[in-house]
Formats: structure tokens, C-alpha cells, sequence
């Protein structure tokens, strides 16, 4: 089968599409997909250049953790699938025509569910880990409730375009940044309420008091770090939550402990838990609450564009490679 590998640490012109062992059901909950898209993830990037602590345990390596295709094979005990099935979902080496992935949900970070009605193959794999983690990020672990004013941090991403709408759609009030006019509009049609470049007011939480009506927010999305994180820390009120799931600019930062203490902020590292709130989001999308951002599409053999893209940060939503 062909496969999108690395076989050496690098930039772009390391990705190729290599033929590989076709995957084999090695338990009977196990199921192999066909893979007609996958999504573009940030940890695809930093695994093909060995940065932020996720370099391959071997190589050569294929990459890829969001799928969405069709069910080819079943193991012995798979009950709730069956081969023909529509499916998408989280997963390793999802970047190639077919892939292996325990249907149980008991495996850390895999899970697989039906595509809702009406979503492209395109539209299901930009979903599942953004979709998830926005989820996660928001309700598990942000206690989101309804009326609260969150601050989502650069929205023109997977995640925080997802986080948009999920937290508007809990009846939070929805303050989002992006770094050009045309993210801003964008982020403004998903729901934001209110929405400013962070390019050119640096210094936003003096906006963010004035939004607030000095306030502050109760809630932080954010997945970038070190240059945001003073002005994010300094934008929340008295008891609010920053949830973060990545540092995609800057991992390290200062803390002030007094303020932790005294202001009884939280400060949230997190995780998605797939095997669980993937399904909550299939049915989030299946009620029309919220719907995939696909930014662009590009074959599997036209990978390392896709990279670049992601690497100029020249999207809104989920880049997507079809495979055929």
C-alpha cells in the first residue's frame, strides 16, 4: 500500500509516498480502514522535524492521526461495524490507503465512529481531533457554563475554530483573535461575538477589561504559549480557567504564584480523551450545532504543500490530504 512516510528528520522534501505492509487485525475488536482522507495536524509537522519531544520511535515513519474512509475488515468480536461502513475518527499511521485502529475505544487516543449524514470524506477527517480537543478543552476540563465570556486565542486554527463554535454553542459569550482581516471575518461567521487582531494590539488585555466591563474573561482556549500567555493570564477574571493544549510558539514562561493564589486562577494543561468525546461531537455535528472548516485539500502526493501551508500559517480551519 502506499503510505505517507518520513525517513529522515527534516523539511518538507523528506515526506514521500513509499509502499508499506499492509496493516493486520491483531485483535479481535480491531478493525482496518480504507482511508479516503485524512486530516493535517500540527504534531505531523513537529514529527517530521523532530521537535516539541515527538521525534519517530523508528523510521522510516508513517504519519498521520485523523482518518475518515471505509471499513474493509472487522475482527472476530467487532459488533457495532461492519465492513462497508462510513467511518472517521483518531488514530496512529492514518496517512496511507489502509490502517488498523481498535474499535473498543479502550486505546489511548484511538477511537473510530460513523461519519454523521451529509459529511464529505474531506469534511470527516478535519474533524475528529480538533472537534475533540476543542470539546475537551471546553467542557471537561473548562467547566464552561452558560453566560461566561471566553477568550479563544488565534481561531483560525483546527482546534480553535472548533472551540468557536462549540462555546457559543453552550451560550457563552465568545471573544476571539486572529492575525488578518479575513480570519477575523471568518471567525466573526462561526459565532465569535467579538473579535480583534493580536498582531496589532499586543498588549490586549486592557481590550479584553474594556470588553468585560472590567472583568475579565472566565475562560482561556489557547494552544500557543510563551508570546500570548502574560496577555491571556492578565485578560481573566478573579477564579478563571486557562486551558491550553499546546505551545506551538514558546514553551516556556512566567508565573507568578501570588497571583495564582490570591486571584484563585487555574492554569489547565489538556488533553483529548477521543474514545469519548468524539462521539459527543458526531452528534454535535449530526444536530447541525456546529459543522468541519476545511481550509484546503491537496492530494496525498502533493503532502509537502500542505506542510508549507501549515507551516505559514496561511489557513483557516483543517488542511486535508484525499487519498485514492
Amino acid at each position: 500500500m502506499r503510505a505517507l512516510c518520513i525517513s529522515k528528520l527534516g523539511d518538507t522534501p523528506v515526506l514521500g509516498c513509499l509502499e508499506q505492509p499492509e496493516p493486520t487485525l491483531r485483535d479481535s475488536m480491531d478493525i482496518i480502514v480504507r482511508v479516503r482522507a485524512a486530516g493535517v495536524n500540527r504534531v505531523d509537522v513537529f514529527r517530521r522535524t523532530g521537535t516539541h519531544g515527538t521525534t519517530p520511535e523508528r523510521l522510516p515513519f508513517i504519519i498521520g492521526r485523523d482518518f475518515a474512509g471505509d471499513v474493509e475488515e472487522v475482527g472476530s468480536e467487532v459488533s457495532r461495524l461492519k465492513v462497508g461502513d462510513r467511518v472517521f475518527g483518531t488514530s496512529s499511521y492514518t496517512q496511507a490507503e489502509l490502517m488498523q485502529v481498535n474499535s473498543s475505544g479502550q486505546l489511548s487516543q484511538e477511537s473510530v465512529e460513523l461519519i454523521p449524514n451529509g459529511l464529505s470524506y474531506e469534511d470527516a477527517a478535519s474533524v475528529p481531533t480538533a472537534f475533540s480537543m476543542a470539546y475537551h478543552m471546553l467542557h471537561c476540563d473548562g467547566h464552561l457554563q452558560a453566560g461566561e465570556d471566553v477568550l479563544v486565542m488565534g481561531a483560525s486554527g483546527g482546534v480553535a475554530s472548533g472551540g468557536v463554535q462549540i462555546a457559543k454553542a453552550a451560550g457563552a459569550r465568545v471573544i476571539a483573535t486572529a492575525g488578518t482581516a479575513e480570519k477575523l471575518e471568518k471567525t466573526r461567521a462561526l459565532g465569535a461575538d467579538d473579535v480583534f487582531n493580536y498582531r496589532q494590539v499586543p498588549k490586549f488585555s486592557s481590550l479584553i477589561q474594556e470588553l468585560t466591563s472590567g472583568q475579565g474573561v472566565g475562560l482561556v482556549l489557547e494552544h500557543i504559549g510563551g508570546p500570548v500567555w502574560e496577555e491571556c493570564w492578565a485578560s481573566l477574571k478573579r477564579g478563571g480557567r486557562y486551558v491550553i493544549c499546546g505551545v506551538t510558539a514558546g514553551h516556556r514562561v512566567s508565573l507568578h504564584l501570588g497571583q495564582l493564589w490570591m486571584r484563585r486562577l487555574s492554569l489547565i494543561g489538556s488533553l483529548n480523551d477521543p474514545e469519548n468525546d468524539l462521539k459527543i461531537v458526531a452528534d454535535l455535528i449530526e444536530r447541525g450545532t456546529v459543522y468541519p472548516v476545511v481550509d484546503s485539500v491537496f492530494p496525498l502526493e502533493e503532502a509537502a504543500e500542505a506542510h508549507k501551508r501549515m507551516e505559514a500559517r496561511d489557513f483557516f480551519g483543517k488542511i486535508v490530504l484525499t487519498i485514492s
